[in-house]
């Protein structure tokens, strides 16, 4: 690739940086990255995406910004309230970096619809806020072997794993969706916005030591975090296989809308 000189200037102290280099920056900038949710963790996940010259950023999200959403979701602003989240996302991408192509969806993601719009893409950020579509992701994934970022926020607490085909999956650790009500939402027992930044700027590092092909990524393993006490875990886990998706013997061979009203993983 040749840079102009005003990308080199911008994306200069990547260039120079041991592991990413010129080459590096081009594989960023070929990259393709989806965001699936554009709300508490995609919105940091977007920016730092955009910031880093990430070739092509889509952004599904079937919702609009409302006021409570401004305490946490940093890529919207009071201007675009009652504005689609997508388009409120799509232009904050396009001031900060017009080297990015933004790719926008404007509807909930389904059984129906996953696959087709997942597939184009390198790598998956699962911003969502709901466990029936966290694990719809999941088993998509799993289905076209596609790789992604989980991430799940409450209180003063956060999770993150990412899977990569031949890996554990999220129904390695987690079998299906809890009982309902057995997990309350965010909008039941709050959230410290903070803490959404900090697991989605994760997620966008994940995605892009993914594309640029350094480091060791989080699969086969769930960082935990509690930031009440600052405190920060790993655990580590095997691909199970006895899982009903990407286990020996599968149980799951098609996609499903599992409807169940909760939020992130507590």
């Amino acid at each position: 690739m040749d840079f102009s000189e005003e990308q080199i200037e911008r994306y200069s102290r990547h260039i120079i940086l041991a592991d990413v280099g010129p080459e590096g920056q081009e594989a960023i900038m070929n990259g393709k990255v989806l965001i699936i949710g554009v709300g508490g963790l995609g919105s940091p996940a977007a920016f730092y995406l955009a910031a880093a010259g990430v070739g092509t950023i889509g952004l599904i999200d079937g919702d609009i910004v409302d006021l409570t959403n401004l305490q946490r979701q940093i890529i919207h602003t009071t201007p675009d309230l009652n504005k689609a989240k997508v388009i409120s996302a799509k232009e904050k991408i396009e001031k900060l970096n017009p080297d990015v192509n933004t790719i926008v969806y404007q509807k909930l993601i389904t059984s129906e619809n996953i696959i087709e719009i997942i597939k184009d893409y390198d790598f998956v950020i699962d911003g969502t806020d709901n466990f029936p579509t966290k694990f719809l992701i999941n088993d998509a994934c799993v289905f076209i072997q596609k790789p992604f970022s989980h991430g799940g926020i409450l209180r003063f607490d956060g999770q993150t794993m990412t899977y990569t085909p031949g890996n554990a999956c999220y129904r390695c650790v987690f079998n299906g969706p809890p009982p309902k009500d057995a997990v309350p939402s965010c909008s039941q027992a709050g959230i410290l916005g903070s803490i959404a930044g900090i697991l989605g700027t994760i997620q966008a590092t994940e995605a892009l030591k993914y594309l640029i092909g350094i480091g060791d990524l989080l699969t086969n393993r769930m960082l935990i975090f509690d930031a009440l006490n600052m405190n920060f875990n790993t655990v580590k886990f095997k691909r199970n296989m006895d899982c009903p998706v990407c286990g020996d013997k599968p149980t799951i061979k098609e996609l499903i809308d599992e409807e169940q009203a909760a939020c992130d993983l507590n």
